[in-house]
């Protein structure tokens, strides 16, 4: 939970007590006290909340006996999907939600109802998850990488010198809890009549100066996986406030067809049927994700007050040098990101934080695409599928020569995870550790 700013002085000013009023304490791993003696532990946000709610709905659905949720031999119609739907497009300040079966399939899903395919190229950062360059692979489109800048997002200033003739979206990814420069990614999109795609994957719940991440693009993906804010173990969602690109992610989502309470819900049908899959969700998951979904706001508050804490905690740190942040009241709050000039000494850093029993780790939850085998080696799940049959596909190549910023960036930063539910002991023990062993790197970098 969030704690007041007079609890967390007085466990600071306990927790500074406990290990000597001196001012440079040796560090644990030169042999020194450390901070903690158990190691501090950040959990998986969503099933920290799960109560009788969860239960509840559950068992809902469990006595109707339909699980399905557009016919079953049950009594009554349990309509948890709906109601998700219906609750997130509302949190997130669109017109229209559309559940799915995971992140992924919220992606391809997104990537079909823009009518991304083959000829097609979609801008996306160097680093973010394989969701992000498989769905565009599996579209029959090309996948064009811009670096990250220290916000660890794709880089506004990157994305112009990528586009061609041919580039039809910009995915922006929101990750590790952190707005992409929205401003900036809108204005070159509008400029050369791109569509925007936002990826709030890692980021479900946090905002960009006061809106909902998810409303502000063409249409928006979120993940409800494990590792997410609110979670049923798997799950996704779609959104947008556009009534046909809604109606063709619909149809996508369940075989081409468009159901009754979907077309309701944009007032008639402007399309028709057209080659779909199955990425429906069931009735189970719907009714996890609607109580996880009302608790998303208690979830939000109580990490970014954590992390505010911190941030508020290390200020005036000799030498302080924090991951960007293109709006800090709308971060999540999932890390404390701190920057150094070499990644030598940000693994020192690691190393030392580690001993202190308050681990760091480099940025993470995404992969650097460009350089792996299969990407570099354009392996698809057909040698003759499209993407790379073309001239310009076959023209295109990957590697660290196509995101030397990104590779760079990545290796000088590291971060220590929060979590809704630390403690006040807790957060003083993060900021005493970054007070402890943070200057000493920075003094080792003059």
């Amino acid at each position: 939970m969030g704690i007041d700013r007079r609890t967390f002085l007085a466990a600071s000013a306990a927790a500074a007590g406990a290990r000597g009023a001196y001012s440079a304490p040796q560090l644990a791993i030169d042999g020194g006290k450390p901070v903690r003696d158990k190691p501090l532990r950040a959990d998986y946000w969503g099933p920290e909340y799960y109560d009788d709610k969860e239960r509840r709905e559950l068992l809902e659905v469990l006595e109707t006996g339909r699980p399905f949720r557009w016919y079953g031999s049950g009594s009554g119609r349990p309509e948890k999907v709906a109601t998700f739907e219906r609750e997130f497009a509302a949190r997130m300040q669109t017109k229209y939600a559309l559940a799915v079966t995971s992140g992924t399939a919220a992606l391809q899903t997104a990537l079909a109802a823009l009518g991304i395919g083959p000829g097609d190229e979609v801008i996306l950062p160097a680093w973010t998850w394989h969701s992000c360059f498989n769905t565009i692979v599996h579209a029959g489109a090309l996948p064009v990488f811009a670096e990250i800048d220290e916000s660890f997002n794709i880089d506004p200033d990157d994305i112009e010198s990528k586009i061609t003739p041919q580039t039809k979206l910009i995915m922006a990814v929101h990750l590790q809890g952190n707005p992409c420069d929205m401003d900036r990614v809108l204005a070159v999109a509008r400029r050369h009549g791109i569509k925007v795609l936002e990826d709030c994957a890692q980021s479900v719940g946090a905002s960009y100066k006061g809106r909902p991440l998810g409303s502000m693009g063409d249409i928006a993906i979120y993940s409800l996986q494990l590792n997410k804010t609110i979670t049923a173990g798997e799950g996704g969602a779609v959104v947008t406030s556009d009534p046909l690109l809604f109606e063709r992610a619909a149809r996508f989502h369940d075989l081409g067809n468009f159901h009754a309470v979907h077309e309701k819900v944009v007032g008639k049908r402007q399309g028709d049927w057209f080659i779909g899959t199955n990425f429906r969700m069931s009735e189970f998951t719907g009714g996890v994700l609607l109580a996880q979904l009302r608790k998303l706001d208690t979830i939000v508050a109580a990490v970014r007050a954590n992390a505010r804490q911190v941030y508020e905690g290390i200020q005036g740190l000799e030498g302080l040098r924090l991951r960007l942040r293109p709006d800090p009241d709308g971060e999540l709050g999932s890390a404390v990101f701190l920057g150094f000039r070499s990644k030598a000494l940000r693994d020192r850093y690691i190393e030392a934080m580690k001993a202190e029993g308050v681990p760091a780790a480099p940025p993470g939850g995404s992969v650097i695409l460009p350089v792996q085998p299969h990407i570099i080696n354009k392996v698809t799940v057909h040698p003759n599928w499209p993407s790379f049959t073309s001239e310009r596909g076959r023209a295109i190549r990957y590697g660290p020569e196509c995101c030397p910023r990104t590779l760079d960036i990545l290796g000088r930063f590291a971060g220590v995870a929060m979590d809704p539910k630390f403690t006040a002991r807790d957060i003083a023990d993060v900021v005493a550790a970054i007070r402890k062993v943070y200057p000493r790197i920075v003094r080792a970098e003059a």
